[in-house]
């Protein structure tokens, strides 16, 4: 024992790196063991429901997933299969997936649609953007609409995760977590945005639109890699040096919020035989009176001209409320003066809180907006985290349009808020 001691003295710069790398595998080790044990408890609870008894003539529920295997640097697929994809196959559920790393899908979504109850997208802010940009997809909105929307967060941006999960530091709980919440079969209304240029196919997205130049500085960040926890302020000081002050100018209108109509129910009652609908069809044409179309009031637009360090408009769903009364979009108009020392500080707070909006900004609630730039702007809008060319566009809020899974404790959280 002596001599074993004399020689780790003797070596003591070998027998710490040792030490240290002992500590770092035997941490490494117990996180992969907890780990597991996470997944074990998943699959278990999965297994639950998958043992459910169900009559004979009750077909299998059909989940698609739609899954992006180059999400999280190429981790993506990895992950899915080691967390997401053992508790849907132990669920019960008749599991299709469908890979998006390649270019015209359109046809095979749409047919995937007539044929599944749930879908299911795994990925980041990226892959739902994919998913609701296929051509076709979102036209047919009325019955996309009423399929349920599992999202399980894999990507290195996850903005639904916030709304829809409890936080979570651990990766595979959070991913399991959300793979249970599919299950159990919870949802919640969110809002969409319709984002359409002069020209173009519209754009959808759930989070919201981004221009301006902290968003031009952070989608740099990655370039300064080598700096680590640094290279987000380094993005935006450098930013700094190559023009200031940074001024976006353009010209906005928009209309108020909009009065929510009743939800309608979610189950509906069968469809009447045909002779039935007839006859109804056939007495409301002759004993109902008929109506002249009344006319439609004019929507009352506002207009202002701005100038801004950045503009966003964002959906309510960072801030779920089922009680609320209107329905609008967010409208931030930040303000153009501000230091150079504010701006690395506040670049930083929008890499986490994209759509956060500081005080001292102009904050405008509208159901539609028109955004016209001036001839020749050039730069780039951040539409959901995805980059898109800066043009003039119109923005229309489609409110309560798709249903997503959600923990069924956030549920509970807003439910009790709208008892209050």
């Amino acid at each position: 024992m002596a001599k074993v001691l004399a020689a780790l003295r003797h070596h003591w710069k070998k027998s710490t790196f040792g030490a240290c790398l002992l500590g770092w595998g035997g941490h490494w080790l117990y996180g992969k063991h907890c780990d597991n044990l996470l997944r074990r408890a998943a699959c278990q609870e999965a297994q639950a429901f998958g043992n459910q008894l169900m009559p004979a003539t009750m077909p299998l529920k059909k989940a698609t997933v739609f899954l992006n295997p180059a999400a999280c640097k190429g981790k993506a697929g990895n992950l899915f299969e080691k967390n997401a994809a053992p508790i849907l196959h132990l669920s019960g559920l008749d599991v299709t997936v469908v890979k998006t790393d390649y270019e015209g899908q359109a046809k095979q979504l749409l047919e995937i649609m007539e044929n599944t109850d749930l879908i299911i997208v795994a990925g980041g802010d990226g892959t739902v953007q994919e998913v609701l940009q296929e051509p076709g997809l979102l036209r047919i909105m009325a019955a996309f609409s009423k399929i349920p929307i599992g999202f399980i967060p894999l990507g290195k941006t996850c903005t639904l995760s916030n709304t829809l999960y409890p936080e979570s530091t651990n990766q595979v709980q959070h991913i399991t977590n959300a793979t249970l919440a599919i299950l159990k079969g919870e949802t919640v209304p969110l809002d969409v945005l319709q984002i359409k240029g002069e020209k173009e196919q519209p754009v959808f997205a759930v989070s919201g639109l981004r221009w301006g130049s902290y968003r031009d500085a952070g989608v740099k960040a990655s370039k300064y890699w080598y700096l680590g926890p640094l290279k987000t302020k380094a993005a935006h000081l450098f930013s700094i040096f190559k023009e200031w002050p940074q001024k976006h100018q353009a010209a906005l209108m928009y209309v108020g919020p909009t009065e929510r109509p009743p939800e309608e129910p979610e189950e509906k009652s069968s469809r009447p035989p045909l002779y039935v609908r007839l006859y109804r069809r056939l007495r409301s044409y002759w004993s109902s009176p008929k109506e002249f179309p009344q006319e439609v009031a004019p929507e009352d637009w506002e207009e202002l001209k701005l100038s801004t360090i950045e503009l966003s408009i964002a959906t309510r769903n960072r801030q779920l409320d089922l009680a609320r009364t209107k329905d609008f979009m967010d409208i931030c108009i930040e303000a153009e003066s501000v230091s150079k020392g504010e701006f690395v500080h506040r670049g930083s707070q929008k890499m986490r809180e994209p759509h956060m909006c500081p005080e001292g900004s102009q904050c405008i609630q509208a159901s539609r907006c028109i955004l016209q730039l001036p001839e020749g702007t050039e730069g780039s809008f951040g539409i959901d985290n995805e980059e898109y060319e800066a043009m003039p566009v119109e923005v229309k809020l489609l409110p309560r349009k798709l249903r997503f899974f959600c923990d069924p404790k956030i549920r509970e959280q807003l439910l009790q808020a709208v008892v209050q």
